[in-house]
């Protein structure tokens, strides 16, 4: 597939990775929600619902993420 080209195809495939992560690992907005306070945000269900519905989040964001999810690594060519 190769690495995204344009703004708007980084945000979809940054947003469609961490749903598939979180399906992978069956953690619910609910859930991940909880994890991200261990980690310094304080994000609702719904906030994180809008953020990967609409696909802008910060880098700070995706990667609080990586860690709540608990991912050692991130292959760009899977995003």
């Amino acid at each position: 597939m190769g690495l995204a080209k344009t703004e708007e195809e980084w945000a979809t495939r940054a947003s469609a990775f961490l749903k598939a992560k979180m399906k992978e690992a069956d953690v619910t907005y609910a859930d991940l929600a909880k994890r991200l306070r261990k980690h310094g945000l304080k994000e609702t269900e719904a906030g994180i619902t809008m953020k990967l519905k609409r696909g802008t989040f910060s880098a700070i964001f995706f990667l609080a993420c990586i860690a709540a999810l608990e991912l050692e690594q991130v292959v760009l060519e899977e995003i």
